[in-house]
């Protein structure tokens, strides 16, 4: 699922990428190319297309992001990944790993 949700983030990364290079800042972009009033779509429609085209993309963008950030969340238990506690060792007996210093234990 994750993986799924993954490769559809990066299609519409692409397709965002591709919409906002056809755009001009300045108003032209790929609606310049149309200057006939006769034209179908016309200058108005092509370039209110690719600004709507921009808000959904960028907002199904943010959508699966959270997705994906609740979906990693929920799959993996970080305490679980990187920490087992052995119930049957005793702290006191234990040596400690290379490079640490002991644990200096309290007297009775």
């Amino acid at each position: 699922m994750l993986t799924a949700i993954s490769i559809i983030i990066v299609i519409i990364c692409g397709l965002l990428a591709l919409v906002v290079l056809a755009q001009n800042p300045k108003g032209g972009g790929l609606a310049a190319g149309f200057t006939g009033a006769q034209q179908i779509g016309g200058v108005q429609r092509t370039a209110d297309f690719l600004e709507k085209g921009t808000w959904t993309l960028a907002a199904s963008l943010m959508v699966l992001c959270l997705v994906s950030a609740g979906i990693q969340t929920s799959e993996s238990n970080v305490v679980e990944d990187f920490e087992t506690i052995d119930a049957t060792a005793d702290p006191a007996t234990a040596e400690p790993a290379a490079g640490e210093t002991p644990a200096e234990v309290p007297a009775e």
